[in-house]
């Protein structure tokens, strides 16, 4: 799967575990002109990347996301990580990896936005 891991998220410690299971990860924190985006510039990124969007910035993405649909905009998925902290880099990569496991196709996340 490709996925995008917004800038609150480990590149290390969890873009590379994701990515060690065999998904094309890109990290926002991995890159310093990346992780200066705001936020209506990611989601515009893994529109254009065709990428899974995982953030545990869920607040601000969920009515970016809802408005963006609202405006009749199409995106590659999304996971809101809400109950998880930013230290729980194995409960966050299990979490993940089971729902990629769950939908292991670029197409079973078309428009789809999943909370953890």
């Amino acid at each position: 799967m490709r996925l995008l891991l917004d800038a609150n998220l480990s590149p290390a410690r969890i873009g590379a575990v994701l990515a060690g299971q065999g998904h094309d990860v890109l990290s926002l924190a991995a890159d310093a002109s990346l992780s200066m985006l705001a936020d209506p510039q990611v989601l515009e990124l893994a529109v254009v990347e065709r990428r899974l969007l995982v953030t545990r910035n869920s607040k601000d993405f969920a009515p970016l996301l809802r408005g963006w649909m609202e405006a009749g905009g199409h995106h590659s998925g999304c996971i809101l990580i809400w109950t998880l902290q930013h230290h729980e880099f194995g409960r966050i990569i299990e979490a993940v990896s089971g729902l990629l496991a769950e939908r292991p196709e670029p197409s079973d996340w078309e428009d789809l936005v999943l909370a953890l």
